[in-house]
C-alpha cells in the first residue's frame, strides 16, 4: 500500500477511538524511533534488577514486541498485549499473546498475577489512563513493580516537529497523543491507582523528552508508612 494511503488508512482507523495497528506494524520504525526504545530499554535493565525467572507483562508492547524479544531468555513467561502482535509472537511457547484494546483488555489477566509490569509509550495513547494505572497496580504482585515511561510538555514540541517537519516519527502515533506528563502530572495518577509516595520514583529521562516512573507495590496495601 502507498505510503500516503497507509497514513490515511491508519488515521481512520485512529479516529474511531479504538487502535487496529500497533506500533511498528506494516512499517519500518525510523531513527529516532529506535533511539528512543533504545533508550527505554536501557532504563527498564538499569530501574527492574534482575529478571531471570520472572513473569512480566508489556502492556502496550509494539507489534514486535521489541524490548521482550531481548529478554524473553531470561524471562519464565511473558503476557504481551496490543491491538495486534506478530504471529511468531504468537507461537512462542514462553508468551501470552493478547491482542486488544487498553484498558479494557487488561481485565482478562489475574490479580497479583506478575512480577513485573511494562506500559511504555501507551498512557498518552489512552482516553482512560487512569483505569489502565488502576489495572496495573492490580496485576502486579505484592513486592512487584511496574515501569511507565510517557512523553514529557517538553517532549511534546520534539515529537511534533520530529513527526509533522522532518518525517522522522510516525504522524499517526503522535495524532493520536490525548495528553503529555510532567513529574507533576504523572505523580498523581500513581497515587490515586493505589501505589504508596514512598514507593515511587518519577522522574524525567531522554534529556527532558520524558517522564519515567517505576512503582513498587506494597505488600500491605493499607500500610501509611
Amino acid at each position: 500500500m502507498p505510503q500516503q494511503l497507509l497514513s490515511d488508512a491508519n488515521s481512520a482507523e485512529l479516529r474511531d477511538g479504538k487502535r487496529r495497528r500497533a506500533f511498528g506494524q506494516n512499517y519500518h520504525p525510523t531513527m529516532v524511533d529506535r533511539f528512543g526504545v533504545w533508550l527505554s530499554a536501557r532504563q527498564i535493565r538499569r530501574r527492574a534488577g534482575s529478571l531471570s525467572h520472572k513473569t512480566l507483562g508489556d502492556f502496550g508492547c509494539g507489534y514486535h514486541a521489541t524490548f521482550v524479544r531481548t529478554v524473553l531468555a531470561e524471562l519464565e513467561h511473558a503476557v504481551l498485549i496490543d491491538s495486534a502482535l506478530a504471529k511468531d509472537l504468537k507461537d512462542e511457547p514462553k508468551v501470552t499473546a493478547i491482542e486488544g484494546n487498553l484498558p479494557e483488555v487488561l481485565k482478562q489477566l489475574p490479580d497479583a498475577s506478575l512480577d513485573i509490569v511494562l506500559c511504555v509509550s501507551v498512557l498518552e495513547h489512552l482516553w482512560a489512563p487512569e483505569a489502565a494505572l488502576q489495572e496495573c497496580f492490580r496485576i502486579v504482585r505484592p513486592r512487584g513493580i511496574c515501569v511507565f515511561n510517557v512523553p514529557s510538555w517538553r517532549g511534546k514540541w520534539f515529537l511534533e516537529f520530529s513527526a509533522f517537519r522532518l518525517g522522522l516519527s510516525p504522524t499517526n502515533e503522535i495524532n493520536d497523543h490525548k495528553t503529555y506528563y510532567d513529574v507533576k502530572d504523572l505523580w498523581p495518577l500513581l497515587v490515586r491507582a493505589g501505589f504508596l509516595p514512598s514507593d515511587i520514583q518519577c522522574f524525567s529521562h531522554k534529556f527532558g523528552l520524558n517522564t519515567f516512573a517505576v512503582c513498587t507495590k506494597c505488600p500491605f496495601p493499607n500500610a501509611t508508612s
